[in-house]
């Protein structure tokens, strides 16, 4: 009977994410096509009085969202996670009582580990973390777009503009977490099988923040993120990677060119272990000082180091590799 149920179970782990990698990169566009054709048709009236209503409704990005623990509960994000599987991995506790700002590492392609572990209850997030509701925090313009912007605010997802990290981070009651994907866009075009580059030498704006509310600084190593998905050669300097680039600051979105399986858009099926280091407390400091940024920046470097460093091994990673920080 188990092994009968079995290609069921993977024929729905494969579904799961294929309706992810959809609503990743097509959603958007369909249901603004979508909107433009209903307003076309009799059910204009409908589309006016959303368009209405989205204009009084459009600072709820900025302001936490609005999250659905219904949807957050969906089965298929159950499928989703043992599709690689994901795994959400503790080392510390956190008090409730606290804000907290995550800083995410890698990227990847498409943030598989941030969205399963922060914008779904597969991996026990609530669990694990009780009394915290996490934030995951997603390009503004994503939220330009009608209806699509409702339904990922279900899940989680918020405005990754400073005046939306500032809403969670001052949060008088505590118990909010802003996750922050550090290296940004442009970190995507380093996700490559068996590499650990990370964009954050330079990334201190996430620093400042946390100095501005006090809010605690928590290190998230994702192993396995980078390896879901191959990318066509893009060298720094290459043609491919300067124009990647100069369309990323138009967009302000990354366009990598990437495959998984079969030479098509479904990730490979390759573990996801998303370590949450302890906790770096961070004392208020409204205008914090240049000196004030890079000492919290180096000791985040480090205690982000030191968690790599500590668990590679057990994760599939080589004893001689190391991080990367461009």
């Amino acid at each position: 009977m188990e092994s009968a149920s079995r290609p069921l179970h993977r024929s729905l782990q494969v579904f799961a994410v294929l309706q992810w990698v959809f609503s990743f990169l097509g959603l958007a566009p369909l249901c603004l096509v979508t909107l433009i054709l209903a307003s076309l048709g009799r059910a204009w009236t409908l589309v006016v009085l959303y368009l209405l209503w989205l204009y009084r409704d459009r600072h709820t990005p900025r302001m936490g969202g609005r999250r659905s623990a219904w949807v957050r509960n969906w089965a298929v994000w159950r499928h989703f996670r043992d599709y690689f599987p994901i795994t959400l991995v503790k080392t510390a506790e956190l008090n409730p009582s606290q804000n907290y700002l995550f800083g995410f590492h890698p990227h990847g392609v498409l943030v598989v580990g941030a969205f399963s572990n922060f914008c779904t209850e597969a991996t026990g997030f609530s669990r694990l973390f009780p009394g915290l509701k996490p934030h995951l925090l997603m390009l503004p313009c994503w939220f330009q777009m009608p209806l699509f912007r409702d339904y990922i605010m279900t899940s989680g997802l918020v405005s990754s503009d400073k005046a939306s990290a500032s809403y969670l981070l001052s949060h008088p009651e505590g118990g909010r977490v802003a996750v922050l994907a550090v290296g940004g866009p442009l970190e995507a075009l380093e996700a490559k099988p068996g590499t650990v580059s990370l964009r954050l030498r330079h990334q201190k704006g996430f620093i400042k923040l946390s100095l501005e509310h006090g809010a605690s600084l928590v290190p998230v190593f994702s192993f396995g993120e980078n390896d879901l998905f191959q990318q066509f050669p893009n060298p720094p300097g290459s043609w491919i990677r300067r124009m990647q680039e100069a369309l990323q600051t138009i967009l302000n979105v990354a366009l990598p060119l990437f495959h998984g399986r079969l030479g098509l858009l479904i990730p490979f099926r390759v573990p996801i272990h998303t370590v949450v280091g302890a906790p770096i407390p961070v004392p208020r400091s409204p205008r914090p000082s240049r000196e004030q940024v890079d000492q919290l920046h180096k000791l985040y470097v480090e205690r982000l180091t030191q968690l790599f460093e500590d668990h590679k091994m057990c994760y599939g990673v080589p004893a001689d590799q190391h991080l990367v920080l461009i």
